[in-house]
């Protein structure tokens, strides 16, 4: 379980196959900061863009880690197959502050960047979601990008059946994560509102059971 509350930025510094066949996952190696991965064990959860993976082996002192992310893993996310930054969270503990919502690690579905540019001292996010998740989406609610807690701003739903959404980002958001590196045109991994994914299946039953 984490909360969107981006506790450090990485890279990811090495990719490889897990196998021969293109079907198969691949093994990454991260850098962290410094002192970043005291207190980490091996098969502990890290986000890594807001996919919750496993620790497979590290080294504390080089700041080092390496994870496995399965060939479904792949599919379903962005940014887990490529050299380059990523946004890392280690797993909630039971005494920590809820900062952002509750997050499961678990990418819902994958958005694209339409706009992002500065709009007075802060900058303008609009994202385009799948269809699938269109539902979830409400002005005020929260989502997940990248593994970034953040609040939608405004939403408006497309002909087609995809909604834009608007985020605000802060200059201390843009300064401590990797949503900086992000354009128009960029894919990231979305985590809709665990409570929404609850209300939405618990009124699906309630239709059936009134049939």
């Amino acid at each position: 379980m984490f909360t969107g509350i981006i506790t450090g930025v990485g890279q990811i510094v090495d990719s490889q196959p897990l196998g021969s066949e293109a079907s198969h996952g691949r093994r990454l190696t991260l850098q962290t900061p410094a002192g970043y991965l005291e207190g980490v064990g091996l098969g502990d959860s890290i986000a890594i863009n807001g996919a919750c993976m496993t620790v497979t082996t590290f080294d504390a002192a080089a700041g080092r880690f390496t994870i496995d992310v399965s060939a479904e893993s792949l599919a379903r996310t962005v940014g887990l197959d490529t050299l380059g930054k990523v946004n890392l969270e280690q797993a909630l503990r039971s005494h920590d502050r809820l900062g952002g919502h509750i997050v499961t690690g678990h990418v819902d579905g994958v958005g694209e960047v339409v706009r992002f540019e500065p709009v007075g001292e802060s900058w303008l996010l609009r994202i385009r979601a799948p269809k699938a998740l269109a539902r979830f989406l409400a002005y005020k609610g929260s989502i997940t990008v990248n593994g970034v807690s953040l609040t939608v701003n405004q939403v408006a739903d497309q002909a087609d059946g995809q909604t834009d959404f608007d985020i605000n980002l802060i200059p201390h958001t843009i300064d401590h994560t990797a949503l900086g590196t992000l354009k128009a045109g960029s894919r990231v991994n979305l985590e809709v509102d665990l409570i929404a994914r609850y209300v939405e299946r618990m009124l699906g039953a309630e239709g059936k059971l009134g049939a």
